[in-house]
Order: C-alpha cells, then sequence, then structure tokens
C-alpha cells in the first residue's frame, strides 16, 4: 500500500484540482501494468534456475484477486455509467463499480492475511519488540509522507508534458505518470532481490496491483458531478485488458513453473508479458485522447 501511495496522491490530485481524470486512470492502471512488467525483470535479472521455480505457490491468490479486481474495472470502462442488468443504482455521484471495488478489495485483504497466516509456523513468542516495532511503524511512517507529497506535484506537471509535446493526457498518466509512480515499487523490489528475498519482491508488485485498483474507487469518490470511468478514453479498457493478459501469464508462471529460458535470457512468460506491455504502449499512445 505505502509504494502505491503516489499512485493515490497523484490520482486524488489529479481528479480534484487538476482536472485530469484521464491521467488519473492512465496512472492507476499503467501502474498495474508496469508492476507486471517488473515480475519479468525480476526473472531476467534473477540468476541460477528461472524465477517462477522460486516464488512460492501462496502468490497465486493475490494474482486471482487482481484478475477480479482488474475485470470489475474492464467492465466499469465498457459500461460507462450504466449498470450491469440487474444490479441498483448507486447514490450520488459515483459509478456502480466504486462500492463493489472497495468491498473486494478489503474482502482480498482479509483473505490473503488468512491464508498467509494459516501456512505460518506458531509464533515462539507472544510479547512482541515493542520499542522495535514503533521505530519500525515511525520510519514507516516518514517515508509515507515523502512519497505522497511528491506524488500530489505529478498531475500538473504530466497535463504541462502532453501539452508541450502534444501527447494524449491517456498515454501521458499510462506510461510517464505510471513509470514515476512505480519508482518506490521499482527500488523496493530490487532491495527485496539484492538481500535474496524474492516473496517480498513479488508480493510488493501484486499487492501494489491490488491497491492500484482499489485507487480508482477512490478516485472516483473525489471525482465531482459522475462517475469518473464515464469521463475517460475508452483506451484504457486496453490497459485494463493487458493486465489481465499479464496477469494471467504471471499465474500460468506460478503453476507450470517453467524451467527452459528462451535464447538463456528469461522464460517465455516473462517475455509474453514484456510483449503485452510494448503493445498497450503501443496503441494508448496512438489511440489515447
Amino acid at each position: 500500500m505505502v509504494t502505491s501511495l503516489p499512485e493515490l496522491a497523484s490520482g486524488v490530485t489529479a481528479v480534484t484540482v487538476a482536472a485530469a481524470p484521464n491521467v488519473a486512470v492512465g496512472n492507476a492502471l499503467g501502474a498495474c501494468v508496469l508492476n507486471l512488467m517488473m515480475v519479468g525483470m525480476l526473472d531476467l535479472l534473477h540468476r541460477g534456475e528461472p524465477l517462477y521455480r522460486r516464488i512460492a505457490a501462496t502468490h497465486l491468490l493475490s494474482a486471482a484477486f487482481g484478475v477480479l479486481l482488474l475485470a470489475l474495472v474492464t467492465f466499469g470502462l465498457l459500461l460507462g455509467t450504466g449498470a450491469p442488468m440487474g444490479l441498483p443504482a448507486v447514490p450520488l455521484h459515483v459509478g456502480w463499480y466504486t462500492p463493489l471495488l472497495i468491498a473486494l478489495y478489503l474482502f482480498a485483504l482479509r483473505a490473503i492475511f488468512l491464508h498467509d497466516r494459516s501456512l505460518q509456523p506458531a509464533p515462539r513468542s507472544a510479547n512482541p519488540a515493542a520499542p522495535m516495532l514503533r521505530r519500525a511503524v515511525i520510519r514507516f511512517a516518514l517515508a509515507a509522507v515523502v512519497v505522497v507529497a511528491a506524488g500530489i506535484w505529478l498531475p500538473f506537471l504530466a497535463i504541462e508534458l502532453a501539452h508541450h509535446l502534444g501527447w494524449s493526457r491517456s498515454f501521458v498518466g499510462t506510461l510517464f505518470v505510471a513509470l514515476v509512480t512505480t519508482l518506490p515499487e521499482l527500488s523496493v523490489t530490487i532491495a527485496a532481490l539484492r538481500i535474496g528475498s524474492i516473496d517480498l519482491a513479488v508480493g510488493n508488485l501484486l499487492g501494489s496491483n491490488l491497491f492500484n485498483t482499489a485507487i480508482i474507487a477512490i478516485d472516483d469518490l473525489f471525482y465531482p458531478g459522475h462517475p469518473l470511468l464515464s469521463d475517460v478514453s475508452p483506451v484504457h479498457a486496453l490497459t485494463a485488458l493487458s493486465a489481465l493478459v499479464m496477469t494471467a501469464l504471471a499465474t500460468i508462471g506460478l503453476v507450470l513453473r517453467p524451467g527452459s529460458r528462451v535464447l538463456r535470457t528469461t522464460s517465455w512468460v516473462s517475455l509474453g508479458a514484456l510483449l503485452a506491455f510494448v503493445l498497450n504502449a503501443l496503441v494508448v499512445f496512438l489511440h489515447g485522447d
């Protein structure tokens, strides 16, 4: 959640004072695609056996919930203001998908927590080291404040960049803003890989994607007037679908655990994820608003 705070800060700023909904949605979904591409980059950087043979199968649960949340966002983008048949209209100005996204995200957190706890051995002591925990929480909070402060300025810079270069706000949000806001995930991922904690790195990326989809619901709560996804470019649906494809590839890798590398570099699963990322960036650049 903390590594996704830039997406939250920039998204809320984009839908309020910056009046740039395409930047907000492009940032959240573009960050999902970039996070999944980082999983493939981990496979490329990892020495020895392929990465998917080292990752715990418990990440399948995070990936599966990620598919559900991304599918819900995709339906929201395709349907716009129209609610699915039989689903009552949501009061206020938010879309029908917003309460569902929030509820599903909270359910996913609880399900993952309970599943992970059931697999962990019983703690040796019931008394945690309170002073060490307090210091860790304070440092954690300070890092979060710095990350949020940086994220608030990004939408304004994105609008200026799009204006001067003649690019669409959808493309700038999906690629450039998403790239900057995913730098915390990148730094944590590289640090985790260096200390040999591969599951921490992968869990950070997949967990960040869960929170990024929930950010769209939070942005919708702050967006004035009418549902957020009804006021953005339909090209974002392609980014959501690309994230779905890349999540499916990661799931396949977690199940099949491919042992061979293409041209001795990376697995075919990671190569497919990289191809999906490039195609998505190209289409958003050509057809974004």
